[in-house]
């Protein structure tokens, strides 16, 4: 018998990526091993770009906004010195007609 995630634990993992968080701590918060994670965001990233090629079709948009958004990470003080610090990037695709 295949070693499956229950869907509770799938719903949690996927709505913490959505949300923001890093593999390593959905790995921290579920127990749930890195490398099902990234397995799993995956198979759900594929999912949507099925989703996303049959249903966007034959769109009229007339202006397209790309936009990014800056953050900074800060790590503890007990964090070696070299790696405290880190910026993160997050792209944003607005469509508007």
């Amino acid at each position: 018998m295949a070693n499956v995630l229950p869907r509770e634990k799938q719903i949690a993992v996927i709505a913490a990526l959505a949300e923001g968080s890093s593999i390593r701590a959905i790995e921290r918060m579920t127990g749930i091993n890195r490398n099902t994670i990234m397995n799993l965001g995956v198979r759900v990233g594929q999912g949507c770009a099925k989703i996303l090629d049959a249903k966007m079709h034959g769109l009229t948009c007339h202006f397209l906004q790309f936009d990014e958004i800056w953050g900074f990470i800060g790590k503890k003080e007990k964090a070696p010195y070299a790696a405290r610090r880190s910026d993160l990037w997050r792209r944003l695709d607005l469509l508007r007609d």
